[in-house]
């Protein structure tokens, strides 16, 4: 099960590659810690991205029913939802409790930070993370519905990640990358453009969506380690300046500014053509990078990776 050095880091390079980082992909196995850390530190990405600048969107109001309000009852009530989900995931060892726990973890970080005044509006990111969270609940129902034209209505980008799951056919990093995949490059744009881009008084919300890459830092470490665990020992296997760490941050941060570009193209679309094109975009993306994380990811045998988390899984 158990993934070479040289074999991830190379993957994760190509993943930063279709991500739009320019950092190349590794030689071998060895990489001095002081050139990796250059090549592969989010932090410096941060100015750049944060002189990106937004696309004159104009304010529209949302109008969805899910948190219309944007209460911080929102987010309480979505990890409520989150932990019984993964209580019963991690009971059966389904593979899907890898991305149902690192989702628990990262909406339990965004409430802390909504309740620290680390965003500017408060409501905008709470109905951002109720009807993002919404989406990821309705695919995992669909597919797990057994009802075949439901199945067939998940994206595409989900239908890989989800049968990867079923099949237990990769790796528990893998999972978690096909999950973060689907759900960041394929799900989040929609979320972005229906929440709205703008406030009312036409400041960006770019600014928050930015403010988040920082506190994904801090949570890379702890939970490749919870992961490790409960589900799957090998997931935090690597170790050179932890580099699975510092690789996810720039692979976050690069999908993230693109969710936000392809949101913007979703919300100024003028016509219906525009918006297909747009949405085709999203959609072929992020399933082109389903495939080529379970490609590279697959792991023919779960045996060692199931009995662990029998024995580990249910932890708190």
């Amino acid at each position: 099960m158990r993934l070479a050095r040289a074999s991830i880091v190379a993957t994760m390079s190509a993943l930063l590659t279709l991500a739009g980082s320019t950092a190349p992909a590794a030689a071998d196995d060895e990489i001095p810690p002081s050139v990796l850390d250059q090549l592969i530190n989010p932090k410096p990405l941060d100015p750049v991205i944060g002189l990106l600048p937004a696309l004159p969107v104009k304010h529209v109001s949302y109008a969805g029913d899910v948190c219309p309000d944007g209460a911080p009852s929102c987010i309480e009530n979505t990890i409520a939802e989150m932990q019984q989900r993964l209580h019963l995931l991690a009971a059966s060892c389904d593979h899907d409790a890898v991305f149902a726990l690192a989702y628990l973890r990262v909406t339990e970080n965004v409430r802390d930070a909504v309740a620290s005044g680390v965003f500017d509006d408060r409501v905008w990111l709470g109905q951002v993370d109720a009807v993002f969270a919404k989406l990821y609940f309705d695919s995992l129902d669909a597919w797990n519905s057994g009802d075949p034209v439901a199945q067939a209505s998940t994206p595409k980008s989900w239908q890989i990640a989800l049968q990867a799951a079923d099949d237990r056919a990769v790796t528990g990093l893998g999972n978690f990358m096909l999950a973060m995949n689907a759900h960041i490059n394929r799900d989040f744009s929609y979320v972005l453009a229906e929440i709205g881009l703008t406030g009312p008084d036409g400041t960006s919300h770019k600014k928050d969506h930015n403010a988040y890459n920082r506190r994904l830092d801090s949570l890379y470490a702890p939970v490749f380690a919870e992961e490790a665990a409960r589900f799957d020992p090998s997931f935090d296997d690597i170790d050179v300046l932890t580099v699975e760490e510092t690789v996810a941050g720039v692979i976050m941060r690069g999908w993230r500014e693109m969710v936000w570009r392809n949101a913007e193209q979703l919300a100024l679309a003028k016509t219906p053509n525009q918006r297909r094109l747009a949405e085709q975009t999203i959609e072929h993306y992020a399933a082109t990078q389903a495939q080529l994380i379970r490609t590279t990811f697959a792991s023919p045998d779960s045996t060692e990776r199931d009995t662990w988390c029998a024995e580990h899984g249910t932890g708190a």
